[in-house]
């Protein structure tokens, strides 16, 4: 009987296989995701067509996600206050909305930096209420049993789709024009809203629902993760990798085009590249959940992740700069996946909602932040500072943290 029960829980799919709920909403939600990461192609590149700026494109990035960090912990508090499936339903609907005016207004010729930048904050406004309840829904859809393993599964399918996506995005460009891939994005949205409307959950009338204000909910979550550790050393590094580690991200852009040499399909395959090692760090947290060793991976990936940003920048050879964004995705979704398993496991469900949203606040939207200064340091000093002397700082701050709080290693 061992034999049987260790296969099956070394099976990266069994979650999507056992909860009929899941399954829906992680087949609608990847192919979205497909269309949202050509989405983020086009869009890096054509305000880099645009402005032939570096710091546009990384102002462009930082505002699609800086509602995030003003509106996330707002977010958390609707999502604990209503039905989580509904409210993610009205925001899949009105981002489908933002990639058809992309779209109309890329075949019209009307799309400039402005509009760019404006339609970016109204997806990052919508995002703001969409993460923290689609997170919040992933234990009502598979149980606190296996949440580490669907957190996996839904790493996943966003990191297959960041490799498919650049990809499919690079080919339609080439071929077609960057108006297609708004299109196609707007198409995909389809997907996720038809996988939501066939999800059943319980009656969830049941459910505590805060009964405070807006602002005295925020100041309860704040005081439950200060309050209760190892949540505030989870939400800091939370906050420092996603700072320190996007200009990666965010100016790839600019490494693929002016260091090495590449046009947009070379950008797109190094996409591809994050993204593919991204899928199998995934893979391993959803067969195994972390396993036993869960805090030695955390600090393993921590450490790896900086590490491999550090040599990056100082590469100029397009296939070992693709290996080592290959190793960084790994590091980068273990790292991510473990915080985001810890804080689902230590918080009831009552307050899940807005606990999860200072995560989104710090991790998602902190990024915009990290975009802008990688923007602003790399039209300074260079696109190798940006990246690599951020990742210098990300090293020293993951050296500190696991010397001073040995905990964050622990089980």
């Amino acid at each position: 009987m061992t034999a049987p029960l260790q296969f099956r829980s070394l099976n990266p799919f069994r979650t999507l296989a056992k909860y009929r709920n899941f399954r829906l909403f992680w087949f609608g939600q990847t192919t979205s995701l497909v269309g949202s990461w050509m989405q983020t192609v086009a869009v890096g590149w054509t305000a880099l067509e645009l402005t032939n700026d570096a710091f546009m494109v990384g102002l462009v990035s930082a505002a699609n996600t800086f509602p995030i960090l003003l509106f996330s912990i707002p977010g958390g508090v609707v999502a604990d206050r209503n039905d989580k499936l509904r409210v993610v339903r009205i925001a899949q609907a009105l981002m489908l909305a933002e990639a058809a005016a992309l779209a109309a207004l890329s075949f019209t010729g009307h799309l400039t930096i402005g509009w760019l930048l404006g339609l970016a904050l109204f997806g990052g406004l919508l995002a703001a209420f969409e993460i923290p309840a689609r997170q919040s829904l992933l234990m009502e859809l598979v149980g606190k049993e296996d949440i580490a393993q669907a957190i996996g599964l839904n790493s996943t399918g966003f990191n297959l789709a960041r490799v498919l996506g650049p990809t499919i995005a690079a080919i339609v460009i080439a071929r077609l024009g960057v108006s297609w891939t708004y299109a196609l994005n707007a198409v995909s949205y389809l997907a996720v809203l038809v996988g939501l409307a066939m999800i059943r959950l319980p009656d969830r009338r049941a459910i505590p629902r805060p009964n405070m204000s807006h602002l005295e909910g925020m100041r309860e979550a704040i005081r439950y993760v200060l309050d209760t550790p190892p949540l505030p050393m989870l939400i800091a590094m939370a906050t420092v990798f996603s700072l320190l580690g996007v200009p990666v991200i965010t100016l790839l852009p600019v490494v693929a085009r002016e260091q090495l040499g590449l046009g947009a399909d070379g950008y797109g395959a190094l996409m591809a590249c994050l993204g593919l090692g991204a899928v199998v760090g995934a893979l391993a947290i959803a067969a195994t959940g972390g396993g036993a060793q869960r805090g030695k991976v955390f600090r393993a990936a921590s450490f790896s992740f900086a590490l491999l940003l550090i040599v990056f920048p100082l590469v100029r050879v397009p296939v070992i700069n693709g290996l080592l964004l290959f190793a960084a995705g790994i590091a980068m979704i273990l790292n991510n996946a473990i915080v985001n398993a810890r804080l689902q496991e230590l918080v009831p469900d009552a307050i899940r909602g807005r606990v999860l949203s200072l995560w989104v606040m710090v991790y998602v939207g902190g990024s915009p932040i990290g975009s802008f200064l990688g923007g602003w340091v790399a039209s300074v000093a260079g696109v190798d500072w940006a990246i690599g002397g951020g990742a210098v700082l990300m090293l020293l701050f993951a050296l500190w943290a696991f010397r001073r709080h040995p905990m964050l290693a622990a089980r």
